[in-house]
């Protein structure tokens, strides 16, 4: 299920910023559910079309100006992926 509300902060988190009508953002869901089951991680996701805060922390974190979702950020990394992907650039970027 995805989260509604910004959790605390913790360093290294796994961002999945996305927006509930979001079509190419449900089309990551399996890619991300299978991302943590292989492993063994978390993606914390946050919706960001009726949630100010998670829009506010999406700003934050889109340094690079991809002004949409889904949007994933490597806290750890710092890395951003705009955009949907493939499994193997989604499984690059959690690792690091």
């Amino acid at each position: 299920m995805r989260g509604d509300t910004v959790a605390e902060k913790k360093e290294g988190r796994l961002l999945d910023f996305y927006g509930t009508e979001c079509t190419h953002c449900h089309e990551m869901d399996p890619l991300v559910e299978k991302l943590e089951k292989e492993l063994k991680i978390k993606v914390e996701k946050l919706e960001v079309w009726h949630n100010a805060k998670n829009a506010a922390l999406l700003e934050k974190c889109d340094t690079q100006g991809c002004g949409g979702v889904p949007f994933f950020y490597n806290e750890k990394t710092k890395k951003a992926i705009c955009g949907a992907v493939d499994y193997a650039t989604l499984k690059k970027w959690a690792q690091g």
